[in-house]
């Protein structure tokens, strides 16, 4: 999993149907420090994530299961948790 911050929206009239209700955006993931680490991703979002928000993605063919649906969502990142609180121990 990876802890990101929603950096912005992702808008698109035509998709898959099978991402009809489905939000996409864009997620800047984060190292411990809460610094950038590595390239901002696309997720799909049914939380309801907002712009700034810390948030907890997978990636992958877990990804593609994290909907309760019949049969996979064609992503590669899925929001699938909202952080309300970090706790860091500081290492020596």
């Amino acid at each position: 999993m990876i802890l990101g911050r929603i950096v912005g929206d992702v808008w698109s009239t035509k998709k898959n149907e099978k991402m009809s209700a489905l939000r996409l955006l864009f997620v800047q993931p984060l190292g411990k420090d809460l610094h950038p680490a590595g390239e901002i991703l696309i997720a799909a979002d049914e939380i309801g994530a907002g712009n700034g928000e810390l948030v907890i993605v997978t990636k992958g063919a877990p990804a593609m299961q994290a909907f309760d649906r019949d049969t996979p969502v064609p992503v590669d990142a899925v929001v699938v948790g909202i952080v309300d609180n970090l706790d860091i121990e500081e290492s020596s």
